[in-house]
């Protein structure tokens, strides 16, 4: 549990972009999201060996909570972080019964239905959800009285502290006898209970937790950028999530913060070089990745550096 040089000098790092990237401050606010979202995924992928395909449904969750408070009571953003937080556990805990019974391919195209069940379930909602145009007609103006701006300081701001608060949380998770236990289930679910760990709850706490911070990371998009599209329950977040916890490396808990600034950045750029045609790029990193580095950029670090690791 005890912090070392390199996590403090990292996170400190993450301040950098205030004093030396101004300019992209709102890339930056993206990345912190989309860590976040990583982070939730890690959580269940890399520590307790469930393969999600449609985790982006807690985020979508969070996303249209916190837009549809933030457009018809108040625009007070913690508030409908906590009401986008309680509705994502009550939608993971409700799905986790079901996930829980079932592995490996199985599991993967179930995640992927309800995924695209939720996804549909927005679209033909129009009337509350907008639809295909998107929730619109609100705008988060601050949060504790700071007001958001167009160049992403406070959004930056605001979405690096919800990250570092919720990272903290999953750091006393993993280094916990529960988070170690979660281990034990990915390696063999069947003989976990034999020593008083029962799989079965296990999974479905660590599922609802993971929702619960996908849900967040859903609102705190929300709030800042005052939208919400169908794309938030896409299957291509989802994907996109899973190729990030593939760059950094899965079960490493910082593995998901590294692969979304790898993978966020990089697509910046090469968005920018070749707008049409960005993506060979990206599958061309991600092959390259898998094949030097199975375990992801983490893990490779870790091969390398053992002791630094």
């Amino acid at each position: 549990m005890r912090w070392r040089p390199l996590e403090i000098a990292f996170w400190l790092a993450t301040l950098l972009p205030f004093v030396l990237a101004p300019n992209y401050l709102s890339l930056a606010s993206q990345i912190a999201i989309t860590a976040l979202f990583a982070l939730s995924l890690d959580l269940i992928l890399g520590y307790a060996g469930i393969v999600s395909l449609g985790h982006a449904a807690f985020f979508g969750v969070g996303a249209y909570t916190a837009g549809l408070i933030a457009k018809h009571y108040f625009a007070e953003p913690l508030t409908g972080l906590l009401a986008a937080a309680l509705l994502a556990a009550m939608v993971g805990y409700a799905t986790s019964h079901i996930i829980v019974r079932f592995r490996h391919l199985a599991l993967i195209m179930l995640t992927l239905g309800l995924g695209l069940l939720l996804h549909e379930a927005a679209n033909s909602a129009s009337a509350l959800t907008g639809g295909a145009d998107g929730l619109q007609g609100f705008r988060v103006p601050s949060v504790l009285g700071f007001r958001f701006d167009l160049y992403g300081t406070t959004a930056y701001a605001y979405a690096l502290a919800v990250l570092f608060v919720c990272f903290l949380v999953a750091r006393r998770i993993i280094h916990s006898p529960f988070g170690l236990a979660l281990r034990g289930i990915r390696e063999n679910a069947t003989r976990m209970p034999a020593i008083g760990a029962p799989s079965r709850a296990h999974l479905r706490k660590v599922y609802t937790i993971a929702a619960v911070i996908a849900g967040i990371a859903g609102a705190v998009l929300t709030h800042t950028t005052s939208t919400v599209s169908l794309e938030v329950l896409s299957f291509g977040r989802s994907a996109d999530v899973l190729v990030i916890l593939i760059l950094g490396g899965a079960g490493r808990l910082y593995g998901g913060i590294v692969g979304a600034i790898i993978y966020m950045v990089a697509r910046d750029q090469f968005s920018g070089i070749n707008p049409q045609y960005w993506y060979f790029w990206i599958g061309l990193l991600l092959v390259a990745v898998v094949m030097l580095l199975p375990n992801g950029i983490l893990g490779g670090f870790a091969k390398f550096f053992p002791r630094r690791s």
